[in-house]
């Protein structure tokens, strides 16, 4: 229960099963009486209206963009075993993904044959849902990040990609899943990178604007500029590298060898993930390490990767 911490959930008895999954009902704390709702499948701990409001709106417009089994490229399995170092296979393990999005690495962790608890603070778990409900060994919840309902010191691996520089405070966001860790387990997580050449990026110059403009009309805005200026920032990235890839305030993935129509989907998208987030905070690899070196974390690897900085550390068993 997030209101009162007891560990006993009841199930209504109204409640509606399928293969003996949840699709719609009550869960009620047995100790505060606190009642939080089943719908399609997917338990709500918290409301989906909130500070990452664009990431409903745009997991939801594009719910199937990123995933490798709808691209046909293995661009996220990539991105997932090059951050995690994992086997494929991590049968009997259990794993927390915090913070979802629309299941683009749900969908490489289900297949791992791992138990999976994967949630997200925003509606984009209905995306996720729809994409990989059909793995048996995923369970999806609306969550939120500092308080997640979910028994502590239990996971053998936490993973969280793409996420805490969203919040309101990563360090406090990286603390709460350091108390999910069981002895001995992992935690890995990435966060943006903190640097003098990033902070010159256009992002940095137009949130200001964007960050506040109504998310559907931005979104309009860069569906109209990004078909426009695409092949221009193409051609520039192929004639300058990465310089040229910064010159236009779009992104976009020809060098990830995506065709034309999925580039252009995939630019649309995370141009949009690039100026519409209420927070962006960026951080410097020295505090990603302090971070784990205050939670008493072993085996520390902080280091640049494809998305910012990634960070692992293990949990001593005397820990916690």
């Amino acid at each position: 229960c997030t209101k009162c911490k007891t560990n006993q959930l009841m199930i209504n008895k109204d409640i509606q099963f399928s293969n003996k999954e949840l699709i719609n009902g009550n869960l009620i704390c047995s100790n505060c009486n606190k009642i939080y709702s089943v719908e399609n499948g997917i338990p709500r701990f918290v409301s989906a209206e909130n500070y990452i409001s664009s990431f409903s709106y745009q997991w939801n417009l594009h719910r199937t963009t990123q995933l490798d089994s709808y691209t046909g490229f293995p661009i996220s399995r990539n991105r997932f075993f090059d951050a995690t170092g994992w086997p494929e296979n991590l049968e009997g393990q259990m794993i927390l993904e915090a913070g979802s999005g629309a299941g683009r690495f749900s969908e490489i962790l289900a297949q791992t044959g791992a138990e999976i608890f994967s949630f997200d603070l925003s509606s984009a778990v209905e995306a996720n849902y729809e994409n990989n409900k059909h793995y048996p060994n995923l369970n999806i919840f609306l969550g939120d990040i500092y308080n997640i309902p979910l028994l502590k010191a239990f996971f053998d691996k936490v993973l969280c990609l793409g996420v805490l520089q969203h919040t309101p405070e990563p360090e406090r966001a990286f603390k709460s899943l350091v108390r999910y860790v069981r002895p001995g387990g992992e935690l890995i997580i990435d966060v943006y990178a903190r640097k003098f050449t990033a902070l010159l990026h256009w992002k940095y110059l137009l949130r200001p604007l964007t960050s506040h403009m109504n998310k559907k009309i931005l979104y309009k805005v860069i569906k109209a500029v990004v078909p426009a200026l695409l092949p221009v920032s193409i051609l520039s990235r192929r004639l300058m590298g990465k310089i040229g890839a910064r010159l236009l305030p779009i992104v976009e993935y020809s060098h990830l060898g995506l065709p034309y129509a999925l580039n252009k989907q995939w630019a649309i998208l995370d141009t949009f993930d690039m100026y519409s987030p209420l927070y962006d905070f960026p951080q410097s690899i020295e505090e990603v390490k302090k971070w784990f070196e205050d939670a008493g974390f072993l085996d520390i690897d902080v280091k640049y990767g494809s998305n910012g900085i990634i960070g692992r550390g293990r949990c001593p068993y005397q820990l916690l």
